[in-house]
């Protein structure tokens, strides 16, 4: 019997955190849990900070994640609420890398594009894809659910592709760095002609 692959995947936020757990067995994607960190905006910023580190490292000493996907920060016109959306993102970052889980961050765009095909679907169209792909009905009360569970598949749709299989092949443990065609066609030399 083939050994699940654990992909955790995290929406980050300040006031609404979502996660998303899912094991990988060969073909197969199955929800192993997804839900949010809700907090108050009226608590304490570091408080907060520190609820996310906690209930990151809590979910990868529990399910024990091969793999950490996070959705990168859009650019948006408030100063303030990108850098706290920075700050919390930077803190679940740091939870991982403390206990040894790789981290990749992908764009909002990315994620729906894998999940969807289309970089500008709407979160509904993301959910109701995420609902076939891995055969959940319940709706959640919060997209950041869905969010941090189509950053994990993402993810996983990612380490398959013949670019990240590229990328790894050239330089292990140093993914990003190589990226593009030049990694494709160094591992599929009989591809170009």
């Amino acid at each position: 019997m083939q050994a699940s692959h654990i992909i955790l995947g995290v929406d980050p936020g300040t006031v609404v955190m979502g996660y998303g757990i899912i094991a990988v067995k060969g073909e197969k994607i199955e929800l192993v849990t997804m839900d949010v960190l809700k907090m108050s905006s009226r608590e304490d910023g570091y408080d907060r900070l520190k609820k996310i580190y906690t209930i990151i490292e809590t979910l990868i000493k529990t399910y024990k994640p091969h793999g950490f996907a996070i959705e990168a920060p859009f650019f948006g016109k408030n100063v303030q609420s990108m850098l706290k959306l920075g700050r919390a993102q930077g803190v679940a970052i740091a939870a991982a890398m403390q206990h040894g889980v790789p981290v990749t961050e992908y764009s909002p765009k990315k994620v729906k594009q894998s999940i969807t095909g289309n970089g500008n679907a709407s979160k509904d169209q993301v959910m109701k894809m995420l609902q076939r792909l891995v055969s959940f009905t319940e709706d959640t009360r919060y997209f950041d659910a869905t969010d941090a569970l189509a950053v994990a598949i993402c993810h996983h749709f990612q380490e398959g592709s013949p670019m990240a299989a590229a990328a790894r092949s050239i330089a292990p443990g140093r993914a990003k760095k190589v990226k593009g065609w030049e990694a494709f066609v160094a591992v599929n030399p009989d591809r170009v002609k």
